[in-house]
């Protein structure tokens, strides 16, 4: 087994800044949210709404969702999902949601997180921002904004640590 690291903790820094600076380029920054997806990318919403909200000097709404039940898997799972609560107290209806995550594989997890934001109301969009993309997509869905495309084979795992739920920052691929 091998692992490789491919984001240390200072890249991820850096490119964290870069997303947050492509969003504010991109929208302009106002109408915006920034949600992230349970769990990963709870964290990695928060830590790109601050870099967002210092770039355009005023405070941007932050919510995280859980898509334990929106996910099309959900029945065929072998242990149930750990489900955890979301929080978007702001009304999304005409806003741009920036929705985060830390991975993007088969885009799976982005149509359910998507779902599960249109069953709360209707944005003006929803852009995705992700800090992997590993590729090898089984639905037609892709990143608005990336930090680091990293190409995988389907056997290998793509593990981020955050500071937050691992006690260091970095993105390491786990061969098999």
């Amino acid at each position: 087994m091998s692992d490789k690291v491919v984001l240390d903790g200072e890249d991820m820094r850096r490119t964290l800044v870069r997303i947050s600076h492509e969003i504010v380029e991109k929208t302009g920054g106002s109408s915006l949210a920034v949600v992230g997806i349970h769990r990963r990318g709870a964290v990695l919403a928060q830590r790109l709404r601050d870099l967002v909200a210092e770039l355009v000097g005023e405070p941007i709404p932050l919510g995280d969702i859980d898509i334990s039940f929106y996910r099309d898997d959900v029945a065929t799972r072998s242990q149930q999902p750990t489900v955890h609560a979301s929080h978007i107290e702001f009304p999304i209806e005409g806003t741009t949601v920036v929705l985060v995550d830390d991975v993007l594989y088969t885009g799976r997890t982005a149509r359910a997180a998507m779902d599960a934001l249109l069953e709360l109301g209707r944005p003006a969009a929803i852009r995705l921002a992700i800090l992997v993309d590993r590729g090898h997509r089984e639905l037609p869905i892709r990143a608005d904004y990336v930090g680091k495309n990293v190409p995988t084979a389907r056997g290998e795992r793509v593990l981020v640590n955050l500071v937050e739920t691992d006690g260091e920052d970095g993105v390491v691929v786990v061969g098999d």
